[in-house]
This record gives structure tokens, sequence and C-alpha cells, in this order.
């Protein structure tokens, strides 16, 4: 029994040393329920902005633990849940979350003053509506933009990113088209 007991207590601690993620951004006050089938096994969901609506945000909070921004639509309730900039590190990746950021080269103002105060390994921001993930060279880290999965904007398609952190690295990345916005 003591060795059966050892054994679940090392599965369970190699199961979490492995955090699995789910990156949404642009809802617009609409959440597809196909966001819950995509993931169901993520350990968090992290929101790069324009949540819309508490209501969102709050059925989010009720499935999995949630880390996000708010973006430019999100109104004073949001804002008073949710910051501008989040700096986290999960497991051994240090991370920088805004809503509006530009692109690799073409960084907004408040977002390259941000990453002047230290470059994270991985920055995620939202609002384009364009699903893009490139590695920046000059900041060393990797940027990744989810796209959009709510109604509103000019996206053709509701896209969502799914991926692991293990210790210091970024993995197992997919992209998810779960739609078109109609």
């Amino acid at each position: 029994m003591r060795v059966l007991h050892k054994f679940k207590v090392i599965l369970k601690k190699i199961i979490l040393f492995m955090t699995r993620i789910g990156l949404l951004s642009d809802t617009h006050s609409f959440l597809d329920p196909k966001i819950y089938e995509y993931f169901k096994d993520v350990d968090e969901i992290w929101h790069a902005g324009d949540v819309g609506s508490i209501e969102v945000l709050d059925e989010l909070r009720k499935f999995k633990p949630v880390r996000g921004v708010y973006g430019n639509i999100d109104d004073h309730v949001i804002r008073t849940e949710l910051p501008e900039f989040k700096r986290f590190t999960i497991e051994k990746v240090t991370v920088l979350m805004t809503h509006i950021a530009g692109k690799p080269g073409k960084y907004s103002k408040p977002a390259l003053e941000e990453l002047q105060k230290g470059a994270p390994k991985l920055f995620i921001c939202g609002h384009s509506h364009i699903l893009l993930v490139k590695h920046d060279p000059l900041f060393n880290m990797l940027w990744m933009n989810p796209g959009a999965c709510g109604f509103k904007g000019f996206h053709q398609v509701k896209t969502l990113l799914r991926f692991n952190i293990d210790g210091d690295r970024i993995q197992d990345l997919e992209a998810i088209d779960i739609g078109k916005r109609v």
C-alpha cells in the first residue's frame, strides 16, 4: 500500500510539472460554447483583452482559473478586475500580457516601454483579431496573438491558441479554428 501511495505522489508531481494553457482574446461579450470543449484539459485560461462583459469573465472563472488583461472596449467594471499589463511567471517562463501591443518591430509606445523594463520569454497580446505567433529576435521572446473568438470585428474565423509550459519551455502549440464569424 505504501509503495502505491508513493507512486501516486510521484506521478502527480510529474503531471503537475507541465502547465496546459488555453489562450483567447477579443470575445466581445460572446463566449462560444466550443471553448469549453477545446479548453477542457487546460489548467488555466488566459484572456488577452476585449472581454466585453463581466459575465464572460465570470463564466470563464467558473470553468477554469483565469489570467487576463482589459482591452480597449472593456468598461470600468472589467478594468477593476483586470490590469492593462500583467506580468507573471509560470513554471520558469516569464510572461507579459497586454491587449494593444502592435507586433515585433512595430510595438505601440506603451508596450515598448513595458518591454524595455524587462523582456519576458513570452509576450501575449490581442486587439488585431489576427492569429499570429512569431519569435522577436530584438527581445529574444516568443510573441503570441490568438486572434479573436467573438463575432465582432473583421476576422473571418474565430481562433484560439493552446500550448504547454514545461519548465522553461513553451511547447505543443496548437492554433485552433472554432468556426466562421457570422
